[in-house]
């Protein structure tokens, strides 16, 4: 955003609406956003002309203003602009900011860094819609005051100097009233009237600076031509654990068909680990034509349960519940039951339809036809999914599409679910889910979604754009420290992290990676610390992970043998190899250090052992290391290079590191400590770093 150019317009209250003319033909765009260049005008130049400062390169702007950047709630919004001006004046700037588009504008002071960028900062504490802009124009006082200090240091005259600044004061006061009026009057008697000496003093002294500062009349201010956009959110967008689970696979007794009570009985195994939410693929009835049987098979046989993602079926569609997993009521029942354990339900939004689904015969206009009149189903080729059809977003009826879905949503909002994971967001039209989100917000502005988007990098930017909370990454793929470090920098730094939260996921029902197929251990405990450290935000498919399930359906495939996604499944949590007890270090863990709360701060450091990735989070004075060997089969030693001044640590001082996963803690100095990770003992290091502190009596203790 820049001085010297018109604004992108502001995005309206609903996306943009497209609408067809009469007859059909071309789609017209409603309330488009778009940035229109303002041409040189001479009639307002020479108005304009006496606002001196420039102001251009505003941080954070997602797309000229055309998308809120996203913070939540207790997070510090750091904003930065280029402020300068011709000639040698100087320069103050402000940063104004508020909640909502109305009330007052609270002004926080922006301070110069280098070559004309200046900053400031604010926190944000409610959830919903902010804005905040800058306006800088030339501190009159400021430059007489520098000039004045120069004078002073090279023995001049300075009488007249003071008369002038004595002047800028004089007015100061005219325009403020009470205590602060009589203050300023009183220093413009010092400046005009008092020794000499104690003039100079009173005009370099900070009390005077600071009432100017404040209260001096500001000449000729540029403001930019419109404020920009945030969209903050509840803490939980910031900082999450996911968990999993098939709630139809959630039985106590084999080869019996889950409920929502058995999930209940659950609640203390997931609370346990530590998770905060858990996350049930899709609940509703499911489809009997063309149902798939175990491992996908393109033929079920008598008793197979066909896949959740077919959705659709006499009983309902997707405002409805699979009988077998119990009522609306019951439903209920668990939200309630794990919001009493701290965990907030993730439902699954999949919006597609089973050929049974009641759309079908209500709607058939919502679905693509093929020439010989039947509906289009689903295809990836050479790969087809005739258990599902896709809807056409583009159809006639599209609005009604629309509402209809949004309604959905809004439903399930409305029986307690805040936490939507929203299925292959990125086969759907960008305007469609900017639409719903709006929508759902506007009913619950504390409603988050998560995008299961592994796709282009740019379309999943443009989902958190259009308003995704968060979103599936490629971590799956991520093995190696190269790999890892320049994927994680590109995620967690701005510009991206200005509108793209990452949730990092080392396997999902859909994702076994060939790094998980070697049943080897020591790759599962890697994996977790790096998802549970790398990102504030993660999460894990269970029981499949804790049990290390790692079999592959065939060879060169990441699809799960026996997969839950087409049959039930039973799963031992008891049995003695589960990683349950590492997932709730790690959990326990993430909530008591602050440092793994947060992205922005994620540093990596060097290793001379390329199998080994380390990298720290700071947050305030706490401090993580994290030290993890890629190869899960090979014991590495490896000497680090420590950037010492992102743990906190003074470079001439000892420290602490407290590894959390094994209890042992070490005594370093310098940035060179020298590490062994070895597969069977322990692959990785999660250290707190502790500094060295010294009581009046000499004592030294670590903290």
């Amino acid at each position: 955003m820049s001085t010297t150019a018109a604004a992108p317009s502001r995005p309206p209250a609903a996306p943009a609406v497209t609408t067809a003319p009469p007859g059909g033909g071309p789609v017209a765009i409603l309330n488009a956003p778009a940035v229109v260049p303002r041409a040189y005008d001479p009639a307002t130049a020479p108005a304009a002309g006496r606002s001196r400062v420039i102001l251009e390169n505003l941080v954070p702007l997602v797309d000229g203003g055309r998308f809120a950047a996203r913070r939540s709630v207790g997070e510090t919004v750091v904003v930065e602009v280029d402020a300068f001006t011709d000639g040698h004046d100087k320069v103050a700037v402000a940063l104004r900011h508020r909640p909502g588009a109305t009330g007052p504008w609270q002004e926080v002071d922006m301070a110069p860094t280098e070559n004309d960028r200046w900053a400031g900062a604010f926190e944000v504490h409610a959830v919903g819609d902010h804005e905040f802009t800058v306006a800088g124009w030339v501190d009159r006082f400021g430059t007489w005051r520098y000039d004045l200090n120069k004078r002073v240091a090279a023995g001049q005259d300075v009488g007249v100097d003071l008369a002038i600044g004595a002047a800028f004061v004089e007015e100061a006061a005219a325009a403020t009233e009470g205590d602060i009026s009589t203050s300023l009057a009183g220093f413009a008697v010092h400046l005009r009237n008092g020794p000499r000496g104690e003039a100079i003093e009173v005009a370099l002294g900070a009390p005077l600076e600071a009432l100017m500062r404040r209260h001096a009349p500001r000449h000729f201010v540029t403001e930019l031509p419109e404020s920009a956009l945030l969209w903050v959110d509840r803490e939980k967008a910031r900082f999450s654990s996911w968990y999993e689970l098939f709630p139809r696979s959630a039985s106590f007794e084999p080869g019996k068909h889950g409920t929502f009570k058995d999930v209940i009985r659950r609640l203390d195994y997931v609370a346990e680990m530590g998770f905060d939410v858990l996350y049930l693929p899709p609940i509703h009835p499911i489809g009997r034509a063309f149902r798939k049987g175990k491992n996908n098979s393109p033929t079920a046989e008598p008793g197979d349960v066909g896949s959740p993602w077919a959705i659709g079926g006499p009983e309902g569609g997707h405002d409805a519940i699979h009988p077998d997993l119990g009522t609306i009521g019951d439903f209920e029942e668990l939200v309630k039951a794990a919001a009493g354990k701290g965990i907030e339900v993730a439902l699954d939004i999949a919006f597609q339809c089973s050929p049974d689904h009641p759309y079908v015969k209500q709607h058939p206009e919502w679905f693509k036809h093929r020439p010989d009149g039947t509906i289009q189903y689903a295809e990836n080729p050479p790969k087809k999914y005739q258990d599902i059809y896709p809807f056409d977003f583009e159809c006639d009826g599209y609005m009604a599409l629309w509402d209809e879905l949004v309604r959905v949503v809004k439903f399930w909002n409305a029986k307690g679910v805040r936490v939507f994971r929203v299925d292959n967001p990125h086969t759907k039209p960008f305007p469609f889910w900017e639409y719903l989100i709006a929508k759902v917000k506007a009913q619950d502005p504390g409603a988050l979604f998560l995008a299961e988007a592994f796709t282009r990098p740019k379309v999943m930017y443009r989902l958190g754009k259009v308003g995704f909370t968060q979103s599936y990454t490629y971590f799956a793929w991520r093995n190696d420290p190269v790999g890892l470090k320049a994927y994680l920098m590109e995620v967690t730094q701005s510009p991206v992290a200005d509108f793209f939260r990452p949730n990092v996921w080392p396997n999902t029902p859909d994702i076994l990676p060939e790094y998980l197929q070697t049943n080897n251990r020591a790759a599962y405990v890697v994996r977790a610390v790096l998802a549970a450290t790398l990102s504030a935000n993660y999460g894990l498919y269970g029981p499949a992970f804790e049990l290390i399930d790692s079999r592959p359906v065939r060879h060169g495939s990441e699809e799960y043998m026996d997969s839950e996604k087409y049959q039930l499944r039973h799963w031992d949590g008891d049995h003695s190899h589960s990683l349950a007890p590492l997932l709730a270090r790690l959990n326990q863990t993430r909530k008591a250090n602050p440092a793994l709360q947060h992205d922005r701060s994620l540093k990596f450091h060097t290793a001379d052992n390329g199998g080994v990735v380390v990298y720290s989070k700071r947050h305030g004075d706490n401090a993580v290391l994290v030290i993890a060997n890629t190869d899960p089969y090979r014991t590495n030693w490896s000497t680090l290079d420590l950037d010492l001044s992102a743990l906190g640590v003074p470079a001439d001082e000892p420290y602490q590191v407290h590894d959390v996963l094994t209890n042992a803690r070490y005594r370093w100095q310098g940035n060179r400590p020298v590490v062994k990770l070895d597969p069977n003992e322990s692959p990785a290091h999660l250290f707190v770093v502790r500094r060295r502190v010294r009581t009046e009596h000499d004592f030294e203790y670590f903290a």
